[in-house]
């Protein structure tokens, strides 16, 4: 079964950058496409980012230009760097698994979540 683990959020000024990864552990490969929500409590979570297994990749308009998507298929990896960062990134990132049934619909499929913070 796969487990999602995020890794690299915090606490960063705006203006300033970070790196979101999600490791797709107990599974040497994945072919599924891949992609990063964030949520801020008390509102709907929202899709940021998502990536094929060819690299095909898609943003919401909230992040495109600032933000970009990769993976390694061959570490079962996917990465978010996310550049000029605002206030209103701030939210909690979940990095996701699309199935056929939808995203994050088999068990695993959903990370546990890693807080962003952009503050000064």
């Amino acid at each position: 079964q796969v487990q999602l683990m995020e890794s690299g959020g915090g606490l960063v000024q705006p203006g300033g950058s970070l790196k979101l990864s999600c490791a797709a552990l107990g599974r040497p490969f994945l072919p599924y496409a891949m992609g990063w929500f964030r949520q801020v409590p008390g509102t709907q979570r929202e899709l940021v980012a998502t990536i094929t297994t060819g690299g095909a990749t898609s943003y919401s308009d909230a992040v495109k230009d600032r933000f970009t998507i990769s993976r390694n298929n061959a570490k079962s990896t996917i990465i978010l760097q996310m550049d000029s960062l605002k206030t209103e990134d701030t939210a909690i990132y979940y990095c996701a698994i699309y199935s056929s049934e939808g995203w994050g619909a088999r068990d695993g499929f959903w990370g546990q979540g890693i807080q962003v913070t952009v503050s000064s």
